[in-house]
C-alpha cells in the first residue's frame, strides 16, 4: 500500500499550491544550471526537485544539463556552462588548493563496500589473498581505500598486493563479480544495491569499515558543488538549493509514490532491484546537522597516505572553506 507521511503531504500541497497560483512568476526566477549524468542517480532527486516545484516554491528554477560523467560535469563547472555539480568534497579540497573557490553542500553519504556470493567461501577479508577484486571506481576509488587501510589495520593485509584487481565500468564489474569472473567486487551504491537483489551479501560496508578506522561514517562524501562566488552572488538561490534538496529528500524518504514515479528512471529489471535501490538511496541520506571538519581531516589524511599525490595533489590537510558555511 502507498504511503504518505503528513510531512511529504505538506510539502507536495505546498508545491501544487504555488504551481497553481504563480505559473507566470516561475519564469522571473533566478535559475540555477545543474550538471549530471542523464540518468544517473543524482537525477533522481533532481526530477523531484522540479517535478513537485520545489525550486520555485524555494526561490529559484532549476535547469539540468545532461552530461557523460563526472569529468565532464566537473569540466561544465569550470568552463562555466554549469554553476553546480554533484561530486566528493576530496576532489573539492583538491581544487581549493589549486586556488579554486569550489565547496561542498552536503548530498549523500552512500558509499557501499565489498561484496562476494554467499557460496564463495570467503567470510573476511584475509579469505582474499590471492583472489580477484573488481573494482568500478579505479585504484583510487575512495572505498578501496578505505577497505585496504581497514584490512591493514586489522589483519595486517596490504589488499593491494596480496590481490588481483580488475578495475572497469560499473556494469561490467556486477556482471563480472554475478559470473564469478571476480571473487569479489567495490561498485557504486546504485550498482551494489543491484548486485545484493540478484543475491550477492556485503562483506563488508565502507561504513563499517570507517568506523572501525576511527572515521565518522556519517561523514557525507558526495555533494552539490558550487563557488563561494555564486553564493556571494546568489544567496538565495544557494539556500533556496539547500532547501529544495532537503524537501525532496524528506519526500523520497517517506513517500512510496514519490519513489514509483521514478521507477523508469532507476532502471531496476526486477521488483527486487527497485526496492534494493530504494532502500540504498534512503540509506544514504545524510543526517541534518553540520559536518565535522576534523572527521573530514582525518579521513582525507587516510586518502593521501593511501591515493597520494595522484588522488589529491599536494594537499596534506583539509583546506578551509571546503564544506559550505555549517
Amino acid at each position: 500500500m502507498i504511503t504518505m507521511t503528513r510531512r511529504a503531504a505538506l510539502v507536495c500541497g505546498f508545491a501544487a499550491l504555488l504551481a497553481a497560483t504563480a505559473p507566470a512568476r516561475a519564469q522571473d526566477l533566478p535559475v540555477l544550471t545543474v550538471a549530471a549524468l542523464e540518468g544517473g542517480t543524482v537525477s533522481w532527486e533532481l526530477d523531484t526537485i522540479t517535478h513537485y516545484g520545489l525550486d520555485a516554491a524555494n526561490g529559484f528554477r532549476l535547469e539540468v544539463l545532461p552530461v557523460a560523467g563526472n569529468p565532464a560535469a566537473e569540466v561544465a563547472l569550470q568552463g562555466g556552462e554549469a554553476e553546480a555539480i554533484v561530486t566528493d568534497w576530496v576532489w573539492v579540497a583538491r581544487m581549493r588548493a589549486a586556488g579554486k573557490d569550489f565547496t561542498f553542500l552536503p548530498y549523500s553519504r552512500a558509499v557501499g563496500g565489498l561484496l562476494v556470493k554467499p557460496q564463495s567461501g570467503i567470510m573476511d577479508l584475509a579469505d582474499l589473498k590471492g583472489k580477484k577484486i573488481g573494482i568500478a571506481g579505479g585504484p583510487l576509488d575512495k572505498s578501496w581505500l578505505i577497505l585496504r587501510a581497514y584490512a591493514r589495520q586489522t589483519y595486517g593485509m596490504d589488499l593491494a598486493a596480496e590481490t588481483e584487481q580488475v578495475f572497469g565500468a560499473p556494469p561490467l564489474i556486477m556482471e563480472a563479480a554475478l559470473s564469478g569472473e571476480v571473487d569479489a567486487a567495490i561498485n557504486f551504491w546504485h550498482f551494489g544495491a543491484k548486485m545484493q537483489a540478484r543475491g550477492m551479501e556485503t562483506l563488508v560496508s565502507t561504513s563499517d569499515a570507517a568506523a572501525a578506522l576511527g572515521l565518522d561514517p556519517e561523514t557525507p562524501l558526495l555533494g552539490y558543488v558550487f563557488s563561494e562566488k555564486l553564493e556571494a552572488d546568489k544567496p538565495a538561490v544557494v539556500a533556496g538549493l539547500r532547501a529544495a534538496s532537503k524537501a525532496a529528500k524528506a519526500l523520497l524518504a517517506s513517500d512510496d509514490a514519490a519513489f514509483a514515479r521514478l521507477r523508469a528512471r532507476m532502471k531496476a529489471t526486477s521488483d527486487a532491484q527497485y526496492l534494493a535501490l530504494v532502500a540504498g538511496y534512503r540509506a544514504g541520506i545524510p543526517v541534518d546537522a553540520p559536518v565535522d571538519p576534523a572527521a573530514a581531516d582525518r579521513m582525507l589524511k587516510l586518502m593521501a597516505d593511501l591515493g597520494g599525490e595522484e588522488l589529491l595533489g599536494p594537499v596534506k590537510a583539509l583546506p578551509p572553506g571546503t564544506f559550505l558555511s555549517n
